[in-house]
């Protein structure tokens, strides 16, 4: 891997701060930071090449253009968990799948949107039950307290529900900025007009219309940003924990805040709880080895004067990757589930 230098560093800053919804948007790109269009391109490319940019794409907002999504925990007998983490992982709105260090051995995040015909409660039903499920508890997000941006997500996405709430938002998408989501995001060819390359992946919208509809998604703020996700050079974290709390009712809006404050606390949420399942505060810590992990919670403990806290790690990782919206997988998944269409919440 070659060394990035000066010139490298000011491209990627540029490309991750935007990458604009133009027919031309490596030219302005090399306008901002004084590069030739085809010098924007050719550096672009070796730094695809190195890993360094991982993909050129957009990020929406879940709940914004119709989706909900769900941390669940699931126990499996021990014999049983790759294969029940096969069969989960298996669904395409599942985008995090891991096996930790507790009875719920498997904890998986699923996405599902409004053109699913099952819904999200009874997804997840369907999927415990072929994961031949012992206890299956679904943990939604009840309050956002800090979620870490979007690179630590990507390079370190221990707790993936991010704002899972039980509502959705936002004004309904059309069929033509469907479609434009469905392309927008993938991930951008570098070429002079890559708009009218992702266009011809799509007959029924051409690159006029796709970068309307990407304008209008984005004034909506059901397009959160386009631009460039890249790798970290030296992350420094090798170890993550999912610290879990109890927290009582009347202080959950003190502790959640102090423990999102703490520098090593990259997210922290409010969920349900169950009568096997007393936590209720969700905080993930990045550390450089479990042994710091480790410290950080106990650190996060005597701060709050909690006590019976715990940290779950992940044992093994089954599926990690960007949620794929309106993708037709998902009607695929669900026809081959013939006669269980219809909705029913999870108990």
């Amino acid at each position: 891997m070659q060394d990035i230098d000066q010139r490298d560093r000011e491209l990627l800053a540029a490309l991750q701060s935007e990458v604009p919804l133009v027919s031309t948007p490596f030219a302005v790109v090399g306008q901002r930071i004084d590069m030739a269009e085809k010098e924007v391109i050719k550096r672009a490319e070796r730094l695809k090449r190195e890993g360094i940019i991982k993909q050129i794409s957009a990020t929406f907002e879940p709940r914004a253009i119709g989706y909900r999504s769900c941390l669940v925990a699931v126990r499996v007998d021990d014999d049983e968990v790759d294969s029940a983490a096969a069969a989960i992982s298996a669904h395409p709105g599942v985008t995090q799948n891991y096996r930790r260090n507790h009875d719920f051995n498997i904890w998986f995040t699923i996405t599902v949107g409004t053109d699913s015909r099952l819904g999200l409660d009874r997804t997840i039903e369907l999927l415990a039950d072929e994961a031949h499920a012992q206890v299956v508890r679904p943990l939604p997000t009840i309050r956002l307290f800090k979620t870490a941006n979007l690179e630590m997500i990507d390079a370190h996405p221990a707790d993936p529900d991010h704002g899972g709430i039980e509502e959705t938002h936002g004004i309904p998408l059309t069929s033509v900025e469907i479609e434009a989501v469905r392309l927008l995001q993938r991930d951008l060819p570098l070429q002079p007009r890559p708009f009218d390359v992702l266009a011809r992946l799509q007959a029924t919208i051409g690159p006029d219309e796709l970068l309307a509809a990407a304008r209008t998604l984005g004034e909506r703020q059901q397009l959160r940003r386009f631009s460039a996700t890249v790798a970290p050079r030296k992350p420094g974290f090798s170890a993550t924990a999912m610290g879990v709390w109890t927290v009582p009712p009347d202080r959950v809006d003190e502790l959640g805040t102090r423990m999102a404050a703490h520098r090593a606390v990259s997210h922290c949420y409010l969920r349900p709880t169950y009568d096997d399942w007393p936590y209720n505060l969700f905080t993930t810590v990045h550390a450089r080895s479990v042994d710091e992990c480790e410290s950080i919670i106990h650190e996060l403990a005597a701060d709050t004067g909690l006590t019976g806290g715990r940290a779950l790690y992940p044992i093994r990782e089954y599926k990690r990757e960007r949620a794929n919206y309106f993708a037709p997988e998902l009607l695929e998944w669900e026809s081959s589930r013939h006669g269980l269409t219809e909705r029913s919440a999870v108990s």
